[in-house]
């Protein structure tokens, strides 16, 4: 059984999430709300929120957990060429533009539309008040990628201190993603951020450079890097100035 939490209800211990074995790896309690304070709370303790419409609001914290080192980003020749040519344009004629901040509810919104096998995601109305309180109180990011005045990629998370959870990414023109990564990645090493949260293991994540570790190597990286200064300026940074 997993713990059932009313608004006021302390997180369990994320050691007490179940196993594999138990039907539900990683799922630690149900219930309670997507205020700012309860998923600042959740996310210094290693802890995400992840659920379907209908069902309760669902916490975890999976072991492994995987992540991403901000100095193993894979990018390949095809990303660092398209990269380029993407600065090349912000430099000179403007078509391409990336920005961060300023269109967050809408990178969410794009996050949460239907991808092309037809799936739905699991960004309900519900989750994107949460997250856009955390982006009014100055928690949650957007990295926004334009394309001739047109929002065609980006990815969103929350940062706090030196630690950033990952949440999700889009793109309407090949790449737009991998593009919203590289500058969000960039940015994030050069104010010392190390690791990115990206909680669930994939083929694709893995091919980015992310690699999963233990959950308990995980909440030691957490006890240190969320007590750091927040980054209160959000400004993209050239890759290859």
């Amino acid at each position: 059984m997993i713990r059932w939490l009313d608004s006021d209800t302390p997180f369990p211990d994320v050691s007490q999430a179940l196993t594999e074995a138990q039907g539900a790896a990683g799922l630690l309690a149900a219930g309670a709300d997507l205020s700012p304070a309860r998923l600042l709370q959740a996310y210094r303790l290693g802890i995400f929120p992840w659920f379907s419409e209908g069902q309760p609001i669902l916490w975890w914290s999976t072991d492994p957990r995987m992540v991403l080192c901000t100095d193993r980003f894979v990018i390949s020749a095809s990303l660092k060429k398209t990269l380029k040519k993407v600065e090349r344009s912000m430099r000179d004629d403007g078509r391409w533009t990336v920005r961060f901040d300023t269109a967050f509810e809408a990178v969410m919104r794009a996050c949460a539309a239907p991808r092309r096998d037809g799936a739905g995601t699991w960004i309900s109305d519900d989750i994107i008040a949460g997250y856009s309180g955390l982006y009014r109180q100055g928690y949650a990011h957007s990295c926004e990628v334009w394309l001739d005045g047109e929002l065609v990629g980006g990815a969103y998370g929350v940062c706090i201190g030196q630690m950033f959870y990952g949440e999700s990414m889009f793109a309407r023109v090949t790449d737009a993603s991998k593009i919203a990564l590289a500058y969000l990645v960039h940015f994030l090493r050069h104010h010392g951020v190390r690791m990115i949260d990206c909680q669930q293991e994939t083929g694709h994540l893995a091919s980015l450079g992310a690699a999963p570790i233990t959950r308990s190597a995980f909440i030691d990286h957490l006890a240190l890097a969320t007590t750091a200064a927040q980054i209160r300026e959000w400004k993209v940074l050239e890759i290859f100035a």
